[in-house]
């Protein structure tokens, strides 16, 4: 899915960060900012963890730039029922009479409904202190085989599975918190978290500028990796770039 757009998304950084040090301002007078970020942040090992870690960031960056208003951030889990969701996936490949491709049997994860990622991203609006990253109680995480097994039994067929192997970039269990990240902290709301995330410094901008025009998704993700784990030292754990370029 990020893959598919891997060299799209240094460029876009690029955009922001040029702006920002050519002492450009924003277009709009906008004062009240919602980042959807991902569990995948915290200590992020792929490049969508990374570039939604860098949101975070770019989003305190510009809460301490406006006194105002409240920039935050949410990370949400996987949200049942969405475009993409796993859910959709098993019911598709249970209805075709399987396999279901699960990557590994102990694999977990978070889940939230839309009704709770909808809330969570208006709770944000409403309680969010400005830079924080909100992170609802999703309760425990849950095995992806279990979920594929009640499926199968709600169906009414059972399939075979198939063991697929961790790809490059995915975590057997995810993290809501990164490691130096206080856990659990909820002065506002017994379901969310608040968490105080460092603002991306200038630089840090100044590195995500030199990501311009990279000619094979390849070289975009060996540069990204090169600018994560020299650049961007609080980010979180490196990942190699022999990790992001796996197949």
């Amino acid at each position: 899915m990020v893959d598919d757009r891997r060299a799209r998304r240094p460029r876009r950084w690029r955009r922001a960060s040029h702006a920002r040090h050519r002492g450009g301002q924003p277009r709009l007078d906008v004062r009240e900012w919602v980042n959807i970020s991902t569990d995948k942040a915290a200590n992020p090992c792929s490049v969508l963890g990374y570039s939604k870690r860098i949101a975070e960031g770019l989003t305190a960056a510009k809460a301490r730039e406006v006194s105002d208003g409240r920039y935050v951030s949410v990370r949400f889990g996987n949200v049942l029922g969405s475009r993409g969701s796993v859910l959709t996936t098993f019911a598709r490949q249970i209805a075709e009479g399987g396999p279901v491709t699960v990557t590994d049997p102990e694999v977990t994860r978070y889940f939230m409904t839309i009704e709770e990622a909808c809330q969570l991203v208006v709770q944000a609006a409403a309680i969010g202190r400005p830079g924080e990253t909100l992170v609802l109680d999703m309760g425990e995480p849950v095995r992806i085989l279990d979920v594929a097994h009640q499926l199968m039994h709600q169906a009414g067929r059972e399939v075979s599975v198939e063991f697929t192997g961790m790809r490059a970039g995915e975590k057997l269990h995810k993290e809501l918190y990164g490691e130096r990240e206080p856990r659990d902290v909820r002065p506002r709301h017994p379901l969310v978290s608040h968490v105080p995330v460092p603002p991306i410094t200038d630089d840090e901008l100044a590195a995500l500028r030199r990501l311009d025009g990279p000619h094979t998704a390849r070289r975009a993700l060996a540069r990204v990796c090169f600018l994560l784990d020299g650049r961007v030292g609080h980010l979180g754990p490196p990942c190699t770039t022999k990790e992001m370029t796996k197949k």
